[in-house]
């Protein structure tokens, strides 16, 4: 008696399923890793130098502060601290990220003599600040000013005005107050702000590659053949314009 043979699939069929399946696994665990745990973030400026210098490509920690919602009551996140490097939403544009790092936390009296952070009573130790011009009589380095500089966003001057009690500024509930390690040349909480806690994305934790001049990467170029030519000259020396000592670097 002749029975009816079960048809074997084809190995190479079976193969490409297999490694369809590998490659969804592999796309789907990426996707929910850049969502809901790290993010890539380029440093445009250079207002955290020497911190963080133009060219310096990092890893942001999204958990580390939690998402405001009730998993933040069981899972071992961290408050939000003066000294800590944030990566957040810019205020004014949530389109934009900023990179500064917190001086102010909710409820903080803060104010600025002479380049010198005070809060609450106390003036502030830090060590990694960068100063390049000498003090001046001006809104950047005594802090805060009633007078209103040129560049002072609108909205901010008159919340502002509503905050400032014996010569500080109050940090109202939930809100922080950003500067960049690059005093000078910082464009920060001074000039447009507080950072809402919702506005936060998360902390930077890695510099997984740094490189020297962000010109050879430059997707700012004006035309589709300068952008070519800019990634073609960063492939082919991208040993030369690797900042080798800074890449794998962990961000304090």
């Amino acid at each position: 008696m002749n029975f009816p043979s079960e048809k074997k699939p084809w190995s190479g069929e079976a193969d490409l399923v297999g490694s369809l399946q590998s490659l969804l696994g592999t796309v789907v665990i990426a996707v929910f890793v850049i969502t809901f745990i790290v993010q890539a973030f380029q440093i445009p400026s250079e207002s955290m130098q020497n911190t963080l210098l133009t060219g310096d490509y990092l890893l942001v920690n999204k958990l580390t502060y939690g998402g405001g919602g009730a998993a933040d009551h069981i899972m071992p996140y961290r408050k939000i601290s003066r000294g800590d490097i944030i990566v957040f939403h810019y205020p004014v544009n949530p389109a934009q990220h900023f990179v500064k790092r917190v001086i102010g936390v909710p409820g903080d009296r803060l104010r600025l003599v002479n380049k010198q952070v005070w809060v609450n009573g106390a003036r502030l130790q830090e060590p990694y600040v960068r100063f390049t011009k000498p003090a001046d009589d001006m809104f950047r380095d005594n802090f805060p000013r009633m007078d209103v500089p040129s560049g002072l966003e609108p909205k901010w001057w008159l919340q502002l005005r509503k905050l400032v009690e014996d010569g500080q500024l109050i940090v109202p509930q939930g809100h922080y107050f950003v500067m960049g390690d690059n005093r000078d040349d910082s464009y920060d909480s001074r000039w447009w702000g507080f950072v809402p806690q919702e506005n936060i994305i998360g902390r930077p934790l890695l510099i997984y590659w740094s490189v020297r001049d962000t010109d050879d990467l430059a997707a700012s170029s004006s035309s589709v053949s300068d952008k070519i030519y800019h990634f073609g000259h960063a492939v082919t020396h991208i040993f030369q314009i690797t900042r080798w000592n800074r890449t794998l670097r962990l961000v304090n």
